[in-house]
Parts: structure tokens; C-alpha cells; sequence
């Protein structure tokens, strides 16, 4: 079968045509790069997200935003958003520090995306 995709791995944005049997991708055209028909295979076999949310701050209101320090499994996105929820950091707090270790047992780190500092 043949699957129609819009590469987003890098700003080119190219229409991809991919050629696919139920478990692999067999062809790839329309890339500009090789970056798309790496995307394409992956899209199509195991496809994955980083994710961004809000996490709670003890002593603040405000919340802190965070990040996947790499892609997830799709099908974990709103497993990871669940376990996010529960997650609270503690001041003071800088871009790159760890939020939540090996979430959901994929080895990828939730990390802070932003500083904050005790008031």
C-alpha cells in the first residue's frame, strides 16, 4: 500500500510517498534529504514524539515547563502527560535538570526547559 506523508524532520517539509507492506516500508520518494526517508520508515514502524508539558512547582503557582530529552513511543505520549501530572519539582530549578528519571522505562529523561529560581 502506499502511504502520503509531509516529512517534518527537517523545514523543507517534503511530500513523501512511501511504499508499505504491513510491516516495513519498501520504498520511499519524494524526499529531498535522507532525512525523510528515514522519517517515513520510522513513521510508518514505530513512530515517535518528544512531548512538552507543565509541571507543578512546590511553593508556587507558577508552573515550570518541561520536555522529553528525546522522542517516545507515540502510543506513551499521554502515559508520559499522566505521569507528569503526578510529577512536582522543587526550587530552584535550571534548563536541562532532570524532572522525572527514565519515564514510563524508556530510558529518555524529562527535563526542564526553563530556569526558575526561589522567590
Amino acid at each position: 500500500m502506499k502511504r502520503e506523508l509531509t516529512c517534518i524532520g527537517c523545514p523543507m517539509g517534503c511530500r513523501l510517498t512511501a511504499e508499505f507492506d504491513g510491516k516495513e516500508v519498501t520504498a520511499v520518494s519524494g524526499n529531498g534529504c535522507g532525512v525523510g526517508a528515514r522519517y517515513a520508515r520510522e513513521e510508518l514502524t514505530n513512530p515517535k514524539r518528544m512531548v512538552t508539558a507543565l509541571v507543578r512547582v512546590a511553593g508556587t503557582e507558577r508552573p515550570l515547563p518541561v520536555k522529553t530529552a528525546a522522542p517516545i513511543e507515540k502510543r506513551l505520549v499521554f502515559d508520559c502527560l499522566a505521569a507528569l501530572e503526578q510529577a512536582e519539582a522543587h526550587l530552584p530549578v535550571h534548563i536541562g535538570d532532570v524532572i522525572l528519571r527514565d519515564v514510563l522505562g524508556t530510558g529518555v529523561d524529562v527535563v526542564a526547559s526553563a530556569n526558575m529560581e526561589d522567590a
